[in-house]
């Protein structure tokens, strides 16, 4: 899968980058808090959504101001801005209609963006989303979000990465080693420690809360169950605040859902209905047969049954008793072997087939 990089000029003259990857009908990922369009593009934290979204449609992605390969600009940072950001880039990419991706702060844009332009938008989805920033929720919310804005500006910058894992872990508590070093390395590689603070800040003054009833697009949200980042009730608040729109709880703490743990293939699945995605029945034609799996060694099937029951490459590795290294060495020869790309399709392979998560 590769993905194409632009620049557009906004009309205050700062440069914004922006991909697209895949092919089908459009899907416009709003930006979160830091991006990065290279640096994301093969990261064991985003990697699985962008290929899940690519194989269905043509997915459009850019970076924010201040960030990634965007002009690194530490003013006008503003929501307000942002949002005529994704105006721009929507405009650039010449698109009429399409549906909307909205991660974190990156919902808050959506919604705005849906409301201001009902005609161009024709679903929403959300991910762990918030209605009022951390500023707008009550003093304990004030409090701790300008703490944490003050150990961005005073932290990042030192040689120390204590600081950068500690929103690492905050944002993935239940990641591995790998996914906790790649997000702290995202906070030193995305934007300046004075940039990632200002957007924060332009984060904790959001309130979108009067716009939820002008959004007219079908709308599906979803929420972390133990989201240590934003509340679980602003997930909900979201939902009952636009008209017709279903919500669904995550079973994870992870702001950001991972790939293979079940919060994950629950959103896969949701999703896949929501936006009418083709199932995995439908689709399992177009995978190898039978004679794949004898490929297999004993090890690579256990790897496959317990993949398919949704655990981690962290959890395999502890119920074999191995590295996690060596399980994602056996996952490539899986995947290999039965010549599928994703974690995703060898779930829909091994499902397919009776394979279960269960393992003598």
């Amino acid at each position: 899968m590769d993905q194409k990089i632009r620049f557009l000029t906004s009309d205050d003259g700062v440069r914004l980058a922006y991909a697209s990857s895949g092919s089908g009908t459009p899907l416009l990922k709003t930006a979160n808090w830091l991006n990065d369009l290279e640096f994301d593009w093969l990261s064991p934290v985003w990697r699985h959504w962008f290929e899940l979204f690519s194989r269905h449609h043509t997915l459009h992605r850019y970076d924010v101001r201040g960030t990634g390969l965007s002009d690194r600009v530490e003013h006008n940072l503003s929501f307000d801005r942002q949002v005529a950001d994704l105006e721009q880039v929507a405009d650039a990419l010449g698109l009429e209609r399409f549906a909307v991706l909205g991660i974190s702060q990156g919902a808050s844009v959506a919604i705005e963006y849906a409301a201001r332009h009902p005609e161009r938008v024709s679903k929403i989805i959300v991910v762990c989303g918030f209605v009022q920033g951390w500023a707008r929720r009550g003093p304990a919310d004030l409090r701790r979000g300008r703490a944490l804005a003050e150990l961005v500006r005073v932290g990042w910058g030192s040689s120390n990465p204590a600081f950068r894992r500690m929103f690492a872990e905050l944002i993935l508590p239940q990641a591995t080693a790998e996914q906790v070093e790649w997000y702290a390395e995202l906070q030193l590689r995305s934007a300046s420690p004075d940039t990632a603070a200002g957007l924060m800040e332009a984060s904790g003054e959001i309130d979108v809360f009067h716009r939820l009833s002008a959004v007219r697009a079908p709308t599906l949200v979803f929420h972390s169950a133990r989201d240590a980042l934003v509340p679980f009730d602003e997930g909900r608040r979201i939902a009952a605040g636009i008209p017709g729109s279903e919500f669904i709880e995550l079973d994870t703490a992870n702001h950001i859902p991972l790939e293979g743990e079940p919060a994950w293939l629950r959103f896969c699945a949701a999703t896949s209905e929501f936006l009418g995605w083709p199932s995995p029945a439908a689709t399992s034609v177009d995978l190898p047969g039978e004679e794949n799996m004898s490929d297999l060694t004993v090890r690579e099937r256990e790897i496959l049954a317990l993949v398919a029951g949704g655990s981690s490459n962290g959890e395999i590795a502890a119920r074999l008793h191995i590295s996690e290294k060596t399980v994602r060495n056996h996952l490539t020869a899986v995947f290999d072997k039965l010549g599928v790309n994703s974690r995703s399709q060898a779930i829909v392979f091994a499902r397919d087939r009776g394979v279960t998560g269960t393992i003598n």
